[in-house]
């Protein structure tokens, strides 16, 4: 028995990593303020969302990691391959277009927890940009995913300042199981940003190539659910402990922000120098994460759609597109970031509803694929598998379809 628990734990570890690090840069800046405004507007009430979303991140995210697996390909390259260039031109202009406005949030993180202590933004986000761009373009794939890792274990202390936080525990577990509808437009704009800082499409589109990368198979599928489900779960538990944080202190308070970094300074007189503290670590350590990750997953998927080579061990002493769209995307955003007065708070929320609005066409091209016997062969989601998934694609539209009734209202 123990010899059999210690074979399941090395098969773990073998996988370990694209469900982890697809849902922890779920919690970036973008998400952090948006789950920040979620618990500072709205209390405990729409607390839901958040477990709501983590399940069918767990669902989706299983159902592109197998997708990758049966074909070796990333998304874009199946998408290339089922449906012709011109789709593959398509998804690689939507992703690029939705994932740009998330790239330059992450950078805006990344200054807005510089500021914390002082630092400029220009000097924050250029700093931030050329670690990270040596460490992508210069090390292994192995290389890059233990830096990447070390990082996301600095979300815990989000989970930290929901405790410190003191929120009532039983409005706080009313609250995200019992879906409760928002009572404004603010409140519909807020679901609808909340689901799309989830179910980021860039994720989707990441977890898939990043598992072709590390070499999935169909043989190793039964143990990279377990990564998908632990990281999804985890993404969850972050999201729901910055929101209570948020609620339990600002909500109360009548406290009102716009950004990450006002959450942060705005808990120091409620919850004490620690919860500012950690706040801002965590800020900082999920805005290095996501800055790495988006650009890798834009950059699979600019590589992927003109039929070149998509991997973190290429030859980086020789041109790549890979390596070529990951610093050209590290430098835009970084340079949005350093031009003083740009809207950029604006920029992140707004790219959650994009991601939002976005989200559907993403799930119905996996789902397509994934019931496609001519693309997926053995490996065909099951029937109940893809009746699950349309159920839950009509559950996004209905949010989605809320967020724009409240518009027209």
């Amino acid at each position: 028995m123990r010899v059999a628990g210690a074979s399941a734990l090395a098969s773990v570890l073998a996988v370990l990593g694209p469900g982890l690090l697809a849902g922890l840069s779920d919690d970036d800046p973008a998400g952090i303020t948006t789950y920040s405004i979620l618990g500072a507007e709205h209390g405990y009430r729409l607390l839901w969302i958040i477990p709501a979303s983590t399940i069918l991140l767990v669902q989706f995210h299983l159902v592109a990691v197998r997708i990758g697996a049966a074909t070796g390909k990333g998304f874009v390259a199946v998408v290339r391959e089922r449906w012709g260039r011109t789709w593959g031109y398509a998804a690689v202009f939507g992703l690029v277009f939705a994932n740009f406005g998330t790239i330059c949030a992450e950078y805006a993180g990344v200054a807005a927890a510089g500021s914390l202590i002082g630092l400029p933004a220009w000097l924050s986000a250029i700093a931030a940009g050329t670690l990270i761009t040596l460490v992508v373009v210069l090390g292994s794939f192995a290389r890059v995913e233990k830096v990447l890792l070390a990082i996301s274990a600095t979300l815990a202390l989000y989970v930290v300042d929901g405790i410190l936080a003191g929120p009532v525990w039983a409005e706080v577990a009313y609250g995200s199981v019992v879906p409760r509808m928002p009572v404004s437009r603010d409140g519909w704009i807020a679901l609808a940003a909340s689901l799309g800082t989830t179910l980021a499409p860039w994720g989707l589109a990441f977890i898939q190539s990043y598992a072709v990368d590390k070499k999935i198979t169909m043989a190793s599928l039964r143990w990279e659910r377990v990564d998908v489900v632990v990281g999804s779960a985890l993404t969850g538990i972050v999201g729901l402990a910055i929101a209570v944080a948020c609620a339990a202190t600002l909500h109360q308070a009548g406290v009102h922000i716009v950004d990450a970094g006002d959450a942060a300074a705005a808990l120091r007189p409620l919850a004490g120098s620690f919860a500012t503290l950690f706040f801002g670590v965590g800020l900082l350590g999920s805005s290095l994460l996501a800055a790495a990750i988006v650009p890798i997953a834009t950059s699979y998927s600019i590589a992927e759609g003109v039929g070149e080579p998509a991997s973190l061990d290429l030859d980086s002493k020789h041109f790549h597109w890979f390596y070529a769209a990951f610093v050209g995307l590290t430098v835009a955003g970084v340079g949005v970031v350093a031009v003083p007065g740009l809207p950029l708070i604006q920029l992140i929320y707004s790219s959650q509803v994009l991601n939002a609005v976005m989200l559907p066409l993403h799930i119905v091209a996996l789902l397509l694929l994934a019931g496609n016997a001519e693309i997926m062969g053995s490996a065909r989601s099951s029937t109940g598998a893809r009746f699950l998934g349309w159920i839950s694609f009509v559950l996004v539209l209905a949010c989605l379809g809320g967020m724009a009734w409240s518009w027209i209202g």
